[in-house]
């Protein structure tokens, strides 16, 4: 079976939110000084790159990126693209959008930072097509933009949709070159204590049929 890794690499000029921490890499231990072992030291923002955001992230009591549900992160999904000339997205214009419930649900925007660039736009789900599909049992919302609200949403309305529902979301995904359709995803988040995201390694699989 084919893997298909759709993660965007955490590097020197990684596109971050603007303002946020971008990602560096430092070393505090080389061998060509003389250390026994190279030892790296990172800083970045848990949301540069691939990463699932967690309920901290929108609301001081909820919970941080180490309660996230690992079983919403590994599963059947669906690919859909959506018209990247629209802002906000219904379910309607989700063409590939299979007419039984889905759990997972990875939108191809083409507005991803893959290409080196903070994109100034891109299309989000509405918050109405967000309940209607938290209601029909969706787990998990994933996205190739930087985030599953639009960029200039303040009150984060699909964020608080998702968690409220006790739903997950994945963000800078990289689908440019995934089809529409059925995978299976495995993206499991890091397991740190008390942060409002982690990052994740996001692979798709064809489904066995």
């Amino acid at each position: 079976m084919s893997i298909r890794d759709i993660t965007i690499a955490l590097a020197p000029g990684t596109p971050e939110w603007p303002g946020d921490t971008p990602f560096s890499c430092a070393w505090a231990w080389r061998m060509s000084r003389g250390d026994s072992v190279n030892v790296s030291a990172i800083t970045s923002s848990p949301h540069v790159g691939t990463h699932a955001d967690a309920p901290l992230h929108v609301h001081d009591a909820w919970p941080g990126a180490d309660e996230l549900p690992l079983d919403a992160f590994h599963g059947p999904a669906v690919v859909c693209s959506v018209p990247a000339e629209r802002d906000l997205i219904e379910l309607a214009d989700l063409g590939a959008l299979p007419s039984e419930p889905v759990e997972r649900l990875l939108l191809r925007t083409r507005c991803s930072v893959a290409g080196g660039r903070f994109p100034q736009r891109w299309p989000a789900l509405s918050p109405a097509a967000a309940e209607a599909l938290v209601q029909n049992g969706l787990r998990l919302l994933g996205t190739d933009a930087p985030s599953v609200d639009p960029r200039t949403s303040t009150d984060l309305a699909v964020h608080h949709t998702l968690f409220r529902a006790g739903a997950c979301n994945l963000e800078n995904l990289d689908l440019h070159a995934i089809a529409d359709g059925p995978w299976e995803l495995t993206a499991y988040p890091l397991k740190i204590a008390g942060a409002d995201a982690a990052p994740v390694r996001a692979v798709l699989r064809p489904l066995r049929r």
